[in-house]
């Protein structure tokens, strides 16, 4: 029995060093990656700025090389922010000589979003260096940023994808029917779609009415700017999407001008050369990417007056508490408004940050922390400029913390407005007491003790009644916070209100914006209102230690969630609606997320 006891001890120690080892091994890996992948802080000479549209672009990624280290770059998401400053300092590095675009499978990069990086494309162009794209296969999004290009080619018998846009929203009525959900729902709005998917089956009138005011309104803007840089009219792009390209032979994509050339890939390297009399093959040139150009713009010296204009990022669903916690519950990035409310005291508390961008990308989420990050906005502004970027989305909770600002900035193509509010409470009676045979009993000392702690019962009409005049109180506060920040009557803002989304574009005729243009346009904006010469740009929030987030399984950037986002592409929204209708619970300032468009 000793000898047993002995072994099987030796066998656990055995075990555990084993695995300490393993741990020890694969940490020191990975940091070594991570190192390897941000060591280098020079551009060589004669340098080409390499841009890969393959996967997913969000507003801003954490430094996760482990994403890339188990899965490769297919599997990880691109940032918007690395995107725009490599482009910016290309524009000004003599030793790079210019872009190449690689196109692919891009998904999930919204309108505001791609136009934001092919306005920097544009201004790019201004250095005199050229730009090349190839594509085996360009998705309409990737066609749309590539179309500046000096010489767009593709593959002889690749793909280039130009339909026209198209919005869907999924309905989960009859779902919910079957398994015995019920939605409670309370709202203002007649535009506010968000909770349209739970009772109805089809769109409703006015959610079609808005849909289509929008997606015309993207795809004039789109075929605008395709048809400037093309020199193709947009009756005849018009005429193109009718005929859906994807489907056509290639040799059309040249005869149509929507391309200038078609070559293999081993072919563009000399093409590239012929680009530029700064070399002559391919040997002469070596390339960059994004992620190493942009750590090197970030080492850059700063700027030695000590005045810095604070870039603020809030993007993603708007919360009081964090939902990471929540088991299975992956959501990609939060605003959580007691950090966010923090964030800005210290903000307004720091005595060298002379103005505040907000960059804001959301569409909403949890009223009651919109209104605790509104007051902060408020009180951020009494010391100095606060200046709102408006990105793919800063509609309803996202307006609502937008309009606090002094000057407001959005893309021609952003979704805004969604001035409305909504409450949601699934009660599961049929699914409890008819398909699982759950009952619950109830002892209660009032008549509305256990009002929305439990899904057993319905609301009664009483409840109903208080329920409702709570979502009407919010909505009149909503409204009246827009009025008294834009400098309108509630009136006013209530004929543009009830839920209804607008473009940046349209917004801007309404009021509800001040300005169309970029997020470096809203920098321009602060530095003026800030009345200094020279000054510093510095991000917030800071990005998280990679180190310390590596055991985090819910972390934003999770191998899981980057590679469930990858596979699905389009549907990706589709899973996280059904995965969040019960963070969705309780009263709502939020746009429908469900909403997916075919751009």
């Amino acid at each position: 029995m000793k000898s047993f006891l002995k072994y099987v001890l030796a066998t656990i120690v055995g075990m555990i060093i084993v695995s300490i080892i393993f741990l020890f091994t694969t940490v020191s890996t990975i940091i070594g990656f991570a190192g390897a992948q941000s060591s280098k802080t020079t551009v060589d000479k004669n340098s080409i700025l390499v841009i890969n549209l393959t996967g997913s672009i969000d507003e801003r990624t954490e430094d996760n090389p482990l994403a890339t280290f188990l899965a490769g770059s297919i599997a990880e998401s691109q940032s918007l922010e690395d995107i725009l400053k490599a482009i910016s300092h290309a524009k000004d590095d003599d030793n790079i000589k210019g872009i190449y675009i690689e196109a692919g499978t891009l998904v999930g990069a919204a309108p505001a979003t791609l136009q934001e990086i092919r306005k920097a494309l544009i201004d790019f162009k201004k250095s005199k260096k050229f730009i090349v794209s190839y594509g085996d296969m360009y998705t309409q999004g990737a066609y749309y940023l590539c179309s500046v290009s000096d010489s767009l080619i593709v593959n002889p018998q690749g793909v280039i994808d130009w339909h026209g846009i198209s919005m869907q929203t999924t309905y989960y009525k009859d779902l919910l029917d079957k398994i015995g959900v019920g939605m409670q729902v309370f709202k203002v709005g007649t535009y506010k779609s968000a909770v349209e998917p739970y009772l109805l089956n089809e769109m409703s009138e006015a959610n079609r009415e808005q849909l289509t005011l929008v997606s015309s309104e993207l795809w004039t803007e789109m075929t605008g700017e395709v048809s400037a840089s093309r020199k193709i009219s947009i009756e005849k792009l018009n005429q193109l999407a009718d005929n859906f390209m994807a489907f056509v032979q290639p040799a059309n994509y040249k005869t149509e001008k929507l391309a200038d050339k078609l070559a293999y890939s081993d072919e563009v390297p000399q093409i590239i050369c012929n680009m530029t009399k700064d070399f002559d093959e391919p040997s002469d040139y070596k390339t960059i990417s994004v992620s190493d150009l942009a750590s090197i713009s970030s080492s850059k010296p700063k700027g030695t007056s000590g005045n810095m204009i604070a870039v603020y990022y809030a993007y993603g669903d708007i919360v009081q508490e964090s939902s990471h916690s929540v088991p299975g519950y992956n959501n990609e990035h939060e605003i959580i408004g007691k950090n966010t409310v923090k964030d800005l005291k210290e903000l307004t508390d720091d005595e060298n940050i002379k103005a505040v961008v907000i960059r804001v990308n959301s569409g909403g989420g949890s009223a009651y922390a919109s209104e605790q990050i509104w007051h902060a906005i408020r009180q951020l502004k009494t010391e100095k400029p606060v200046i709102v970027s408006m990105g793919d989305y800063a509609a309803s909770g996202g307006y609502y913390i937008s309009c606090a600002a002094d000057w407001i900035v959005a893309e021609p193509t952003t979704i805004t407005g969604s001035i409305g509010i909504f409450g949601l409470f699934p009660q599961a009676t049929e699914l409890m007491n008819k398909k699982l045979g759950i009952h619950v009993s109830t002892v209660k000392t009032n008549a509305h003790s256990d009002l929305g702690q439990t899904m057993s019962r319905a609301f009664t009409a009483e409840e109903s009644a208080i329920v409702q005049e709570y979502v009407n109180n919010g909505y009149e506060l909503f409204t009246a916070r827009c009025a008294f920040s834009r400098g309108k009557s509630v009136d006013d803002i209530k004929k543009i209100a009830e839920g209804r989304i607008w473009t940046g574009k349209h917004a801007l005729q309404l009021g509800l914006i001040d300005q169309l243009g970029t997020l470096y346009d809203a920098v321009k904006v602060a530095k003026r209102r800030a009345d200094i010469d020279e000054y510093s740009i510095k991000e917030y929030p800071a990005k998280s230690n990679f180190i310390d987030d590596l055991l985090s399984e819910d972390k934003e950037g999770s191998y899981a969630d980057v590679k469930l986002k990858t596979s699905l592409g389009e549907y990706y929204e589709m899973f996280r609606q059904v995965q969040s209708i019960s963070k969705k619970s309780g009263i709502q300032a939020s746009l429908p997320y469900n909403i997916t468009f075919n751009f």
